[in-house]
């Protein structure tokens, strides 16, 4: 029989199947990445943006529209991870402010929701560019709209529209150059699709609980941390060893009877003979019987018996105290950072203050020296969350305070922060690299007015020219430039500057296609994967090559970048 409305029990279901399908297809999905570089994050940041609501939606009971709309929107507002994730959390935003009044949805309903959630999500980005999941979501929310009226039956309505988004996704490459040259779709378009395809899936009746993997779960308290032999299944509990000193009548039909036997009575049955001595092992509920039967056939000697259950009951005990210790620790370490959090609020509130996202410990020690207050740990391999970035407001006790998320694909999720944000004054400075962001750290004049130092820092980073070498995940094509896995590829902020098979020499290549007659100043942080000597020698290369610019090397101490350079 044809359904035409889903209530709330319904759309949870829905949810929750949209959200794991999502997860299923993640690494697949960040595969879709323009530019072959060993870290796109797509699918990553959709899923952990959607699973921080899915994780909320599960644990309601007895849903209603409210109650369900109140937890997708807030739970991926929040999650809300890189472009897309937030792009994801907008769209389930302006989807639930249309829903949560209703008790049930129909064509109609649905029809506004999509609407209503590509008008927030276009809001959002400040300069929206089709070809990307916008286009495919507003391709689905304009058929959603003409097939109002035409089309009740709600399975047959959703068919229609995926297939039309699939058309729609289908196209991207014509809207994007890049991507028809790299031979993808839009890899936040097809995250789109895989959503909309499990809430059919939750339509159709597959039930979903989302799983440890997607959603881990806090450890337990150490009060509660409990002991049970019930946690691993010992059949036989006595590990029984000995020798048999054999007799001139052990042959090999004595021995083939005496492991049937042992085989009846345990497991884990070892039996090695030579011409005087056999060396059994076995584990039984009766190591009696086993020497019964093998003094039988001779002396024995070195008899070794432990009880396994006994052996496995201290092992969890001494398990289960130092994950006790740990969590103590770790509490210990949490009350600690709270008080310290706590105390400095209570300090009277300074001028300004900086919470900036950096990867490596030598990139995070240049940000402590030019005073940043807080630091969180991401950048391009794992984008900080929106809540991520208002924890790290929080703990600035400042009037004033300027993110730098030092990657374009975090400036969203700092500016959603900025908007969640009551308390304080929140300044996005838009760096899109971490020389940008060290360059607006530097540019900051006490005095200025937050407008005044925006646009300040705004000009100097526009100065700065970013490179960045590290290597090829799979072949593809960008702007006319042939890469092979494994390549070594030296980019910029748009495109491919340099590709070789050496380290050194394409950094080489890509500092010298970013200095021009202008350029002053070159900065160089070596990344994890390279050795100070190695830093050293290329230094001195590129000092000799430009000999008239101010050179300067960092151990910047970063991830998958082999170098990553400045030129002002």
């Amino acid at each position: 029989m044809a359904a035409n409305t889903i209530d709330a029990a319904l759309l949870k279901r829905m949810f929750l199947a949209g959200a794991q399908r999502l997860e299923a297809n993640k690494e697949w999905i960040n595969e879709l990445n323009v530019f072959p570089v060993p870290d796109g994050d797509t699918g990553t940041n959709m899923t952990l943006t959607i699973m921080s609501a899915a994780r909320e939606v599960q644990a309601i009971e007895k849903p209603d529209m409210e109650i369900l709309a109140k937890a997708i929107s807030s739970g991926s507002l929040r999650g809300a991870r890189g472009n897309s994730g937030v792009i994801l959390s907008q769209l389930l935003r302006g989807f639930t402010k249309e829903i949560k009044t209703v008790s049930v949805i129909n064509t109609t309903v649905l029809a506004n929701a999509f609407q209503r959630a590509v008008e927030t999500a276009y809001k959002a980005v400040m300069k929206p560019k089709e070809g990307t999941i916008l286009t495919v979501a507003k391709g689905m929310a304009d058929k959603a709209t003409e097939l109002v009226g035409q089309i009740e039956d709600l399975e047959q309505y959703f068919r229609v529209i995926i297939d039309h988004g699939d058309y729609v996704l289908s196209q991207t490459p014509e809207m994007l150059p890049v991507l028809k040259e790299a031979g993808v779709v839009d890899s936040g378009g097809q995250g789109l699709m895989e959503v909309l395809k499990g809430c059919l899936d939750g339509f159709l009746g597959k039930e979903v609980t989302i799983t440890e993997a997607a959603a881990p779960r806090a450890e337990k308290p150490a009060q509660s941390v409990s002991v049970s032999t019930e946690d691993f299944d010992i059949k036989y509990g006595y590990c029984t060893e000995f020798m048999i000193h054999i007799d001139d009548s052990y042959d090999m039909d004595k021995e083939r009877a005496f492991k049937a036997y042992l085989e009846s009575i345990g497991d884990s049955i070892v039996v090695v003979s030579d011409d005087e001595i056999v060396k059994v092992h076995v584990h039984t509920n009766d190591p009696g019987l086993a020497i019964q039967k093998a003094l039988t056939y001779g002396p024995l000697s070195r008899m070794k018996i432990d009880n396994m259950r006994e052996e496995h009951q201290e092992k969890l005990i001494k398990e289960a105290s130092k994950k006790a210790a740990e969590e103590e620790a770790k509490k210990a370490e949490a009350e600690a950072a709270k008080a310290e959090a706590e105390a400095k609020k209570q300090e009277p509130r300074k001028e300004a203050g900086f919470v900036a996202i950096s990867v490596g410990d030598g990139m995070s020690e240049i940000f402590k020296g030019l005073g940043v207050d807080t630091l969180i740990e991401g950048g391009q391999t794992m984008n900080p969350s929106t809540e991520d970035i208002l924890n790290a407001i929080d703990k600035v006790n400042a009037d004033v305070v300027y993110v730098l998320p030092n990657n374009k694909n975090i400036i969203l999720a700092a500016e959603q922060a900025m908007k969640l944000t009551e308390d304080k004054k929140v300044v996005v400075v838009p760096s899109t690299t971490i020389p940008q962001g060290i360059t607006a750290a530097v540019s900051y004049m006490p005095g200025r007015t937050a407008e005044e130092n925006l646009e300040q820092m705004k000009e100097e980073m526009e100065r700065v020219k970013t490179g960045q070498v590290t290597y090829a995940v799979r072949n593809t094509s960008v702007d006319g430039v042939e890469v092979h896995e494994g390549d070594i590829m030296g980019l910029d902020d748009h495109s491919i500057l340099a590709v070789g098979n050496d380290v050194a020499e394409t950094s080489f290549q890509l500092l010298d296609a970013l200095v021009d007659e202008d350029s002053e100043l070159i900065s160089i942080y070596y990344g994890a994967d390279v050795s100070e000597e190695d830093a050293e020698k290329f230094l001195s290369r590129v000092q000799e090559k430009f000999s008239d610019l101010d050179v300067e090397m960092y151990s910047g101490g970063q991830p998958i970048y082999y170098y990553v350079m400045s030129v002002e």
